[in-house]
């Protein structure tokens, strides 16, 4: 692993884990003291209603004595209302002033220094309670009581909860950030290592596999890289041996050409029609293979389009075979049919070229006296179309990759270029088909190529049959499209 250390993503996300262990702690301070909070003012306030109650308690009592109020024995209340701190004013029923502290000769000065030595705080808003006496109105008592302090111990234990609220929010910051920094750590290592062979797969190191892969999406990425870089590198052979062969092949007629025409130019050979016809087929071989090449290159492009149209399936696969019945003829071959009326929407130069390119591939590999046999019908919504050969079959280890691009059998002859499968196998993608072959080796092969009907609801949805099969296209994209007319030879 290249990236020892922690990248940006896994500092990230550990110092998101400290911030939440944080966040956490002192969103629960918060609450804690608000609750604390909440606590001590219902205490404090509970406190000015039992003194509020007292004074009333003790002015009631002073009036049902004689039933009046007697500014004497109210001043004989003086000491008492001082000890409380609070400062009050007696009202009469209807409203007149009675009595007060002041009437006592007791300043606001005396009662505040009276609350400052008993520590019992600052006056409180005026509150008017009412007096009653047998169920009488007797007057009103307006009464300031202290506001209350909270108790030393109360304040010790809040400061004490606060203390350990923030060491607890440290300590669950350090242990979240260490916390943090292993889940990181393990989160991002298979990234980084993903990372680290992209970047050599991209700089040619195409053995370049990642041997992390965890038990989850990031897991999943692992084997779908590998699975493209197991790709790349068979892909990069293949193409390897492709463009040997295409150069063998460019060689050959090349090297026949230029004789010939080397021996005309030195008067060596006459050019006679036998020699011009040589020369002539020799052009035609690359050509050939050119157009080999020029139509895989255009169902690769991004312009791939088809000129769709309804047409008669049957009528197609007929005259395709009526076109190459003299070359089955000369291959000694026998070519039996079974056609059933089918239609389908497509592309009828494209689906031409499928049928072409499976019975040019079954001249190749039958031998003379050989069969080749050719049945279509419908079968649920698809028009099935068959050619079985009773050639050599397909090795075993080639049949998984006999539409892969640039793969040619070791036992194909010298006469193609190796890529009409794979050609016909895009082709029938980009119709919303599948393109099959099953073989025994020594017992022939069969090719299915399975294509929507037309107006059917598969064709419609441009969806794809349920089939099994030994092999499929490597490559599906039914939205690409060709667009060149050429077979491939």
């Amino acid at each position: 692993m290249r990236n020892l250390l922690p990248g940006r993503f896994a500092r990230r996300l550990a110092l998101a884990f400290a911030a939440l262990g944080i966040g956490a702690a002192a969103l629960t301070a918060v609450i804690v003291n608000a609750a604390f909070g909440a606590r001590f003012d219902d205490y404090l306030a509970k406190q000015q209603q039992i003194h509020q109650k007292q004074l009333v308690v003790l002015f009631t009592a002073e009036y049902s004595h004689d039933h009046a109020w007697k500014p004497q024995s109210l001043n004989q209340l003086a000491p008492t209302v001082t000890m409380t701190g609070s400062q009050v004013e007696l009202r009469a029923a209807n409203g007149k002033h009675v009595w007060s502290l002041a009437d006592a000769n007791v300043d606001p000065a005396t009662l505040a220094m009276h609350r400052d030595m008993m520590g019992i705080g600052d006056l409180g808003p005026t509150r008017k309670l009412p007096i009653t006496v047998d169920g009488a109105r007797a007057g009103t008592l307006e009464v300031r009581v202290p506001q209350g302090q909270i108790p030393a111990v109360d304040k010790d234990f809040r400061s004490d909860v606060n203390q350990l609220l923030a060491a607890g929010g440290f300590t669950a910051g350090l242990v979240a950030l260490a916390v943090g920094l292993y889940t990181a750590r393990r989160a991002t290592a298979p990234i980084a290592e993903l990372t680290d062979a992209a970047s050599d797969l991209a700089a040619g190191q195409r053995d370049r596999r990642v041997t992390t892969i965890p038990d989850n999406e990031i897991g999943q990425l692992a084997t779908t890289f590998n699975t493209m870089a197991d790709r790349v590198e068979k892909e990069d052979e293949l193409r390897r041996l492709f463009a040997s062969d295409v150069a063998h092949e460019l060689r050959t007629p090349l090297a026949v050409l230029r004789s010939e025409l080397e021996a005309v130019q030195d008067g060596i050979r006459e050019p006679t029609p036998k020699v011009i016809t040589s020369l002539h087929d020799e052009t035609l071989r690359l050509g050939r293979l050119i157009a080999d090449l020029e139509t895989l290159a255009s169902a690769d492009a991004a312009t791939f389009t088809l000129e769709r149209h309804p047409l008669s399936l049957t009528a197609l696969v007929r005259g395709t075979l009526e076109g190459l019945t003299s070359r089955f003829t000369d291959a000694g071959l026998d070519l039996h049919t079974d056609l059933a009326e089918v239609h389908v929407d497509g592309d009828e130069v494209r689906l031409r070229q499928i049928v072409t390119n499976q019975l040019i591939n079954a001249l190749k590999f039958v031998s003379p006296g050989g069969t080749v046999t050719v049945t279509l019908h419908q079968d649920d919504g698809w028009a099935e179309l068959n050619v079985a050969d009773t050639g050599p079959g397909i090795p075993a280890e080639d049949l998984p990759h006999i539409f892969d691009r640039f793969f040619r059998s070791r036992t194909a002859r010298a006469d193609g270029s190796g890529i009409g499968l794979a050609v016909a196998a895009e082709l029938t993608a980009a119709h919303g088909g599948t393109l099959t072959a099953d073989s025994t080796p020594g017992q022939g092969a069969t090719f299915t190529t399975r294509l929507p009907v037309l107006g059917s609801g598969s064709a419609k949805a441009g969806g794809r049959p349920e089939h099994s099969s030994t092999s499929r296209a490597s490559r599906r994209r039914p939205n690409s499209q060709p667009d060149s007319g050429r077979s491939p030879g």
